[in-house]
């Protein structure tokens, strides 16, 4: 059973996976689909089934047995064959961290660089060099690379060479929320296996287990993704908060919104404004299905709005001065929802 970063199963990914391992033998694999399925955990479950070294009959659905001494080293982030390329600034989020320095990260003026929110191409050469050396056991050597959008123009050309003509035995999981955001080329080189959002009953039992208070809420917030409603709820934002989350809006009362990371207000806000938006030309709301309709909100007040959003959110990470910053987004908000 696939288990998610909470070590909680997500049935929802048992089926691709050990349809994954009967049918896809290619190189290098395509994990795909919307955001909050399981694309890492998946890739993840994936490598570890390639490096399990149970003999096949103790592994009916081609998923790893977990107790050979290939798993216990996958589960103790310790085997030799396995490499996984992540953004610095998701390895503590994600729970993995490559543990490795390049030459750039150590420079003499001593100054800390703020992790990367891109897989640098010092990473995607030093999987290169990986790719090329004798596996240390098993059948094979496995690089993992998620959220392979992230990787830029030079980055993914680097790895495209060893795509095109890897070396024996080298085998790829590129995992990603935006396939289209790939270079064509590299798409080209890999088999894809799309993941698909669980149904509304296997995504409310699993959140469900997961100690999360009326899940429906959060899950409605989070567009249907079981793993970004768990974070909403992991950040402490419960069912009545989100609810009210429109209204504290109207308010203008930002103080509501206090200690709430940047990043998180604008995602929320952002979601209050599509809501906003979709009532204002007669569609349905998508993250908050009780929001009513207050009055008729001029629709030039709403997209300033929307796009002052998506400009912050593109600075997310910025040292904004928080409370400030998040009082003028509220504000403007208070105005655009009039």
């Amino acid at each position: 059973m696939m288990s998610g970063r909470s070590g909680a199963p997500m049935p929802w990914l048992a089926a691709p996976l050990a349809a994954a391992c009967a049918h896809h033998q290619g190189h290098a694999l395509l994990v795909h689909g919307p955001a909050g399925v399981g694309q890492f955990e998946f890739a993840l479950m994936l490598a570890k089934a390639w490096l399990c070294e149970a003999p096949p009959a103790e592994r009916p659905d081609a998923a790893a047995c977990g107790r050979c001494p290939a798993c216990r080293l996958f589960d103790a982030r310790a085997h030799p064959d396995l490499r996984v390329l992540l953004p610095e600034a998701l390895e503590e989020d994600l729970g993995w961290s490559a543990g490795e320095a390049t030459a750039a990260d150590s420079s003499d003026s001593g100054k800390r660089r703020q992790p990367s929110k891109d897989i640098r191409v010092e990473q995607v050469r030093g999987a290169v060099q990986f790719s090329a050396l004798t596996r240390s056991r098993g059948c094979c050597k496995v690089i993992v690379v998620y959220p392979a959008e992230r990787m830029n123009h030079v980055a993914a050309n680097t790895l495209l060479k060893t795509l095109e003509e890897p070396p024996p035995a080298q085998r790829f999981v590129l995992a990603t929320q935006a396939s289209e955001r790939l270079l064509p080329t590299v798409r080209s080189r890999c088999q894809a296996v799309r993941l698909s959002t669980p149904t509304r009953e296997e995504a409310l039992t699993w959140l469900q287990g997961q100690g999360v208070a009326t899940p429906q809420v959060l899950l409605d917030g989070a567009g249907g993704s079981p793993l970004d409603a768990l974070a909403w709820s992991l950040c402490g934002v419960d069912a009545k908060s989100w609810v009210q989350l429109p209204d504290v809006v109207r308010r203008g009362d930002a103080g509501a919104l206090a200690g709430w990371p940047v990043p998180r207000v604008v995602d929320a806000l952002q979601r209050v404004c599509h809501d906003a938006l979709a009532l204002a030309v007669g569609a349905a709301p998508r993250y908050f299905p009780a929001m009513p309709r207050s009055g008729s909100p001029a629709l030039d007040g709403l997209l300033a709005w929307a796009a002052e959003l998506r400009r912050v959110a593109r600075h997310a990470e910025h040292p904004w001065q928080a409370p400030l910053l998040i009082e003028a987004l509220v504000t403007q908000g208070r105005q655009a929802l009039r």
